[in-house]
């Protein structure tokens, strides 16, 4: 039995490794990659960001839009998976990968209306854009400003508390603040009837995380957040050759289930304390990043070209740890 357990574990394994490459040959190539996660739930790779695309009765809700340069395809992808239309964006951060496709596809969208004067659904004009207050600020401008993106594709409804939830498409949908991680206005999604969490840019499986320190980040807040994250999660057991277990959509990279995220958290845990030892040594940050402090996770994670370098993953946790110092 034993034996049997381990075949298919590996063979688990060799599915997840299969997915990953697909997906990065995919975004090589510039075509995207769409991946069934539930019956009428799927994931978009390829378009920037990963897209979270939940589909029923009352319409289309994506959770990311991708870049602007990649909307026409995301729009065609997502009417070949169904003739419904959008309904609500939800952005977890506000990273023009992210947001890019934020006005095309809620122009294509339809605003659902309830308030109309037969009691029934009422479509208006686009889909709403949902996000914390956060992203809505670094997205616009104070008035008479040049805002960082077109005002058409700013979140139309947005919120400063905990949490936010609605109901939709048969599933619960909590809309889950976790502040000072990435930035300082990420949020996780969780739709409950599908058990499937979309992170964002909290979690970056071919990539250190990103801890940006100037939008609010913090690495103390990033652990806090997979912490969560685990906690959300439930693993496959103890049936774990069914594939079981919570989804969790990460901003870039392969699905992953609970024991890839503790594998994530843990990571950024032990880089974390070797730093933070370093510090206490008295090293400097060019020492630091001389100490190769990321070294075992180097090859898996790291970069020395690009938009987000181990470079800079070690600055961002050197800078946090020393503005928490007393």
């Amino acid at each position: 039995m034993r034996t049997v357990g381990r075949v298919i574990v590996a063979g688990l394994l060799i599915l997840a490794t299969c997915g990953r490459v697909e997906a990065q040959q995919n975004a090589a190539n510039g075509e995207l990659g769409v991946y069934q996660v539930r019956p009428n739930f799927y994931m978009i790779a390829g378009a920037g960001a990963n897209i979270a695309v939940q589909i029923g009765e009352d319409g289309v809700v994506l959770v990311d839009a991708g870049s602007s340069s990649m909307a026409s395809k995301v729009l065609e992808t997502i009417q070949k998976l169904t003739p419904r239309p959008i309904r609500y964006i939800i952005d977890t951060s506000a990273e023009a990968d992210h947001v890019g496709g934020n006005a095309s596809l809620s122009k294509a969208g339809q605003n659902l209306n309830i308030l109309n004067g037969a009691g029934g659904p009422n479509p208006g004009t686009a889909a709403p854009i949902l996000s914390t207050e956060e992203v809505l600020n670094r997205m616009s401008a104070p008035t008479g400003k040049q805002g960082a993106f077109p005002s058409d594709g700013w979140p139309t409804e947005t919120f400063f508390t905990p949490e936010r939830t609605m109901y939709f498409n048969d599933d619960g949908i909590e809309l889950l603040r976790q502040p000072g991680a990435h930035s300082d206005g990420d949020v996780f999604v969780l739709f409950r009837r599908a058990d499937v969490v979309m992170a964002g840019d909290i979690i970056d499986t071919d990539h250190f995380p990103v801890i940006d320190i100037e939008k609010g980040g913090g690495v103390q807040g990033e652990i806090a957040a997979l912490n969560r994250l685990i906690r959300l999660a439930i693993p496959p057991t103890p049936l774990v050759w069914k594939g079981g277990g919570t989804r969790v959509i990460p901003g870039h990279g392969f699905i992953c289930d609970q024991a890839d995220i503790v594998e994530y958290r843990d990571m950024v845990v032990i880089i974390r304390d070797i730093i933070q030892d370093l510090i206490k040594q008295g090293k400097t940050l060019d020492q630091i990043k001389e100490a190769n402090p990321t070294e075992a996770y180097r090859p898996r994670y790291g970069a020395d070209s690009g938009p987000w370098t181990t470079d800079q993953f070690v600055e961002s946790i050197y800078k946090s740890l020393v503005r928490r110092a007393p």
